[in-house]
């Protein structure tokens, strides 16, 4: 299993949340047994420590911190309670053998024992009402296969804590059937049209079918697909087995599915962005009042851009052209530098106004995309956000580069950023951090962004 794949299916705001219970089960068996913080924390923080790495290993050894793994009322109860008596009955033998035993000790552990497995069960409930009624960052999904046969498919899925907005299906062969969205014949359009994630695809031995190019298209795009049941060739993705109840699954993918890993991701793009708008908060006020002595127009650019998978989202930027910018841009068309028109680069773009090409020298414009990164619609480090008409014009290929968020900066902006004017050399840069991607990779280009702005390099 390739380092995307470590934790793929690993349920880690449960693990969070399972912490979480724990440790406030400590200070509620604190003061019930009214004990002081500090010589609690002394006696029998060791003990409860020792309790929490127990109760998770067993709980994740019972696949309990497994999305795929079913959910029923009566196997969670039997297999979180299996978990705490393994965790329990040894933390108590701790005390008896080790600890010097008096009164408060027990009150103590009774009152965190009792607590923490109320707590822990509560966690596993609310973990399942998460799952299945949060669908705010949930992928968009296709199931595409034989409607019949995906039905008891979709109830596995369901009845699992894999969070996904399934957004319809798409038959495998021709059919006038309204249940399906289309033909697989039409995927590529369908995904588009509807900003798919990830593509369930059901396809047996009997199916008279060549399902190898609808992989390919996923993949070309940067759209995760799980084929069930059958093997077939990746083209250099990555690739893990896993099972939705008794379905063995195949998922062959080009982007990190690593939980831990994305939720790292999205944490130091939450402080960052935080500390981005208060370190800089001084220089976006000036640069708001400079633009407004200027020229005449709005302080904030805003443009509509395609986001994660294609999805639009509203960027901001600070105004460095002229209000009547985008009329004049069709005039200006034949002037661009940009091979075959896939992006719009002129050098001394008489657009742009006196503030403006200063701020777009030092890279200015760009600070309140930080706003973007806390809103959850860019990342610090991505690949570059196009405009819509862009994507417009994009061949099949091309669309892998919107298989992450995009970001402030990027391999294209530590690169020579708008000295590039071959549009193929932008997807080959977005694809290799695609491919490389690792979050110490994101700090060293974050450390060269930092030095290409110093330097001014590329930027006009």
């Amino acid at each position: 299993m390739g380092k995307f794949n470590r934790g793929a299916n690993t349920n880690l705001l449960h693990m969070i949340s399972d912490c979480l219970m724990m440790v406030i089960s400590f200070f509620v068996a604190t003061i019930f047994a009214r004990i002081p913080f500090m010589e609690s924390f002394h006696l029998y923080g060791p003990i409860c420590v020792v309790f929490m790495l127990i109760f998770m290993m067993a709980n994740k050894d019972a696949r309990m911190y497994n999305v795929t793994t079913f959910f029923y009322v009566d196997r969670t109860f039997n297999k979180v309670t299996k978990s705490f008596l393994t965790s329990a009955i040894p933390t108590a033998m701790i005390i008896l053998v080790y600890v010097d035993r008096h009164e408060a000790d027990w009150y103590f552990y009774g009152a965190y024992a009792a607590f923490a497995y109320f707590l822990l069960l509560e966690s596993a409930f609310i973990m399942r009402f998460v799952a299945t009624h949060s669908k705010f960052n949930a992928p968009r999904v296709l199931l595409v296969g034989d409607i019949e046969r995906l039905e008891k498919f979709k109830t596995y899925l369901f009845k699992s804590n894999t969070s996904v907005k399934l957004i319809g299906y798409v038959s495998l062969e021709e059919t006038e059937d309204k249940r399906y969205l289309g033909n697989v014949s039409a995927l590529e359009e369908i995904l588009l049209e509807h900003n798919i994630g990830q593509v369930y695809l059901m396809h047996r031995k009997d199916d008279d079918i060549d399902i190898q190019p609808y992989i390919d298209i996923c993949l070309e795009m940067g759209v995760s697909i799980r084929v069930i049941m059958s093997l077939y060739k990746a083209h250099g993705a990555q690739r893990y087995v896993s099972s939705v109840g008794t379905y063995p699954v195949i998922t062959y993918h080009k982007v990190c599915l690593n939980e831990s890993s994305k939720f790292a991701k999205r944490i130091i793009d939450l402080v960052g962005s935080i500390v981005g708008i208060v370190l800089f908060s001084p220089i976006m006020l000036v640069t708001a009042i400079a633009i407004k002595l200027d020229s005449k127009g709005p302080v904030l650019f805003k443009q509509q851009r395609a986001g994660l998978n294609g999805r639009p989202f509203m960027m901001y930027k600070f105004r460095s052209m002229c209000v009547d910018a985008e009329e004049l841009k069709e005039k200006l068309r034949e002037q661009n530098e940009v091979k075959d028109g896939m992006m719009f680069k002129i050098k001394d773009d008489p657009r742009i106004t006196k503030v403006g090409k200063f701020i777009r020298k030092t890279s200015i414009d760009e600070l309140p995309q930080f706003f973007n990164v806390f809103l959850g619609n860019m990342s610090l480090v991505g690949t570059r956000p196009p405009t819509m008409d862009e994507v417009a014009k994009y061949e099949r290929f091309h669309w892998r580069r919107m298989s992450i968020k995009p970001g402030i900066t990027g391999l294209w902006q530590i690169s020579g950023r708008s000295q590039i004017t071959d549009f193929d050399h932008v997807v080959e840069l977005d694809t290799e951090y695609i491919d490389k991607w690792s979050i110490w990779y994101d700090f060293e280009i974050m450390i060269k962004t930092v030095f290409s702005m110093l330097r001014r390099k590329g930027a006009y």
